[in-house]
């Protein structure tokens, strides 16, 4: 009979088991999606909305993104009380982080669905 993987997992010792549960609340804390992120700062898309200057409606369109400007997400990340960074990771080298791409001090609005997604003020 083959295994899943949670038969393989219950089946390590606990001190390994505890290893591997802490390794995976790392990696999975690494990774969020913008939604996951806003939530784990606890802010509704009410107070981002407010933060941003924009509808409630837009903060959860832009949620739903899988693509967008840097300068969207960047807002967005301030909008939460952080600072975006952007970092190239090559195999042959140690990660870069890349500059004057997400600290631009261009200031930006949000224009309605439909109309494109961002002008200069």
């Amino acid at each position: 009979m083959a295994k899943n993987v949670n038969d393989i997992i219950n089946a390590l010792p606990v001190g390994r088991r505890r290893k591997i549960e802490k390794r995976t609340a790392t990696l999975v804390a690494e990774e969020m999606t913008l939604q996951e992120l806003r939530r784990a700062r606890e802010m509704t898309q009410i107070r981002m909305a407010k933060n941003l200057g924009v509808a409630q409606k837009q903060i959860s369109e832009i949620e739903k993104r899988t693509d967008m400007h840097i300068s969207t997400l960047r807002r967005s990340i301030e909008a939460m009380g952080g600072r975006l960074s952007l970092i190239a990771e090559f195999p042959d080298r140690e990660p870069v982080m890349l500059a004057g791409i997400a600290a631009l001090e261009v200031r930006t609005s949000f224009r309605p669905a439909g109309s494109g997604s961002m002008t200069k003020k």
